[in-house]
């Protein structure tokens, strides 16, 4: 767990890297998606930084197109990947739902509503009918043509915290409840028919846990089957099983999934392995090569990496904390998969 000098210097990171028109930057210099941004958003809130989470949203309203996306990569100034991500659009509303519970601020909630909606509405647009969401739109509109486990699991998330901030907010959700409803459908049996194979990917082995679509013993034993071909003792979570490269990210995201369903000693000891990836100012390095001990990619450290540290400390260290309840430790703004 994180001592609170050393989540201070986390979060501090993080707000460094945010610019003056709310952005929050990957990196010194570098470029910013949505998702990240989101998710540097929640960390912010969960160290208290609650002006600074604000203005994170204030850019994603003011950035958001007519109908509802943004686009895939932004540098400070610009846009860099004109392409259009589903599941990075989508997750507004999980951000936008942490900082209600947060905060407790209804009447900005209320603010954000036609944002999310708006999101959520253009997901929508890429369900096909057997439930799948297909990942993304090229920049001239046109749908790819196959769906992601990982983005979908996220989406699931997604449409149940838009689901919460509708029945908080006092609108319909029928429509986005019975999205929700398919997409879990779909994730839990039809995985190989209707997703693309990306079994590779350590993502794709605990985002269906994360995304509250496998839960108790389903969730379980799905980390347990394939626990040792993604987590090395001692060093973290693999981004891929065929190479010996750890990432913060992911070994920060697992622990979170080991919490959700009740696997406590494990949580923790996936969170304690990012201590090897943290640098001396807070910040953390996305991943380290193990057989040459260096960092890889090469000196970068991201503001992604530490969030998800600090939102993984925040629910294992209570269960019970706004964090925890975004991520389904309870039912609380959530609610059933399926």
């Amino acid at each position: 767990m994180l001592s609170r000098k050393q989540r201070a210097e986390s979060v501090a990171s993080i707000a460094r890297l945010q610019i003056g028109s709310g952005l929050v930057l990957w990196s010194e210099g570098g470029h910013a998606d949505p998702w990240n941004h989101v998710e540097t958003a929640m960390a912010l809130d969960a160290g208290d930084h609650h002006e600074a989470a604000r203005l994170a949203y204030a850019w994603l309203a003011n950035s958001q197109r007519a109908d509802g996306s943004w686009h895939q990569y932004y540098e400070a100034d610009r846009v860099k990947d004109h392409k259009f991500d589903a599941n990075t659009i989508a997750y507004v509303a999980v951000g936008v739902w942490h900082h209600y519970l947060s905060t407790g601020d209804r009447s900005w909630l209320s603010a954000q509503w036609p944002m999310v909606q708006s999101a959520i509405s253009w997901v929508r647009q890429l369900q096909q009918p057997t439930g799948e969401i297909l990942w993304a739109r090229e920049p001239d509109g046109t749908p790819f043509h196959y769906a992601l486990i990982t983005g979908s699991s996220s989406m699931h998330q997604s449409l149940g915290c838009a689901i919460a901030m509708a029945h908080e907010l006092g609108h319909a959700a029928d429509e986005m409840e019975a999205s929700r409803k398919l997409l879990g459908h779909a994730l839990q049996h039809y995985r190989l028919e209707f997703f693309a194979e990306k079994d590779r990917w350590a993502m794709d082995w605990y985002y269906p846990i994360l995304g509250g679509v496998l839960k108790g013993d389903d969730g379980i034993s799905a980390l347990k089957n394939r626990w040792d071909e993604f987590v090395i003792d001692g060093q973290g979570v693999r981004c891929v099983n065929d190479h010996p490269w750890v990432t913060t990210g992911e070994t920060a995201e697992a622990a979170i999934a080991c919490a959700m369903l009740g696997m406590h000693t494990e949580a923790r000891i996936l969170l304690d392995y990012t201590d090897i990836l943290r640098s001396d100012d807070g910040s953390y390095w996305t991943g380290r090569h193990i057989p040459s001990n260096t960092w890889f990619p090469e000196g970068e450290r991201t503001t992604y990496s530490a969030a998800a540290v600090i939102l993984a400390d925040a629910v294992i260290g209570d269960l019970s904390s706004p964090t925890a309840r975004v991520f389904g430790i309870d039912s609380i703004g959530v609610g059933d998969p399926v």
